[in-house]
């Protein structure tokens, strides 16, 4: 995954994980839960997906729950280290956001 936690800036696909993750979810949950919430616009493969949850776990931003036998399907949630990262990712793209409407607003007075 290309996002460095030193730089701040998350993947789409990464905020889409870690949000998905507010609650327990497994990983066909967490591709249905993706796929709703960017309304069919962001849709993560299987490898993607697995590959994602083993970088945010490597990174504690999320953890599995206790594991599960007899074919029960493992579960993640967030941390509160991968909270903090979501949270930090909205104040970033709200900053992005007013920057480029201060931008358009000045060229729409011109």
């Amino acid at each position: 995954m290309p996002e460095s936690f030193d730089r701040g800036a998350l993947t789409e696909a990464v905020y889409y994980v870690l949000l998905s993750l507010f609650e327990p979810n497994h990983g066909y949950g967490i591709m249905q839960k993706i796929d709703e919430m960017s309304g069919g616009r962001v849709k993560l493969g299987a490898g993607t997906l697995y590959g994602a949850l083993n970088t945010l776990c490597t990174k504690k931003w999320i953890k599995p729950l206790s594991e599960f036998s007899g074919g029960r399907k493992k579960e993640y949630i967030i941390t509160d280290l991968g909270k903090q990262a979501v949270f930090d990712e909205i104040e970033r793209l709200k900053e992005l956001a007013e920057n480029g409407e201060k931008i358009v607003a000045n060229l729409k007075e011109d």
